[in-house]
């Protein structure tokens, strides 16, 4: 059996605009150890936005 690691961890994405917390996912901390921005689409604003990784 594959050993289970800690290295895929959830995060929040938050709106850049208005601040909403709209999506989790999860990332790789040794692959991505900066925070990551996806434009993904924001029901408050409605239209599609960049998110990026809040803590």
């Amino acid at each position: 059996m594959a050993k289970k690691t800690d290295t895929r961890i959830v995060i929040n994405m938050a709106c850049t605009d208005c601040g909403e917390r709209n999506y989790t996912t999860e990332k790789n901390k040794r692959n991505d150890p900066r925070r990551i921005e996806l434009n993904k689409y924001c029901p408050r604003c409605r239209e599609a936005k960049m998110h990026r990784e809040t803590k």
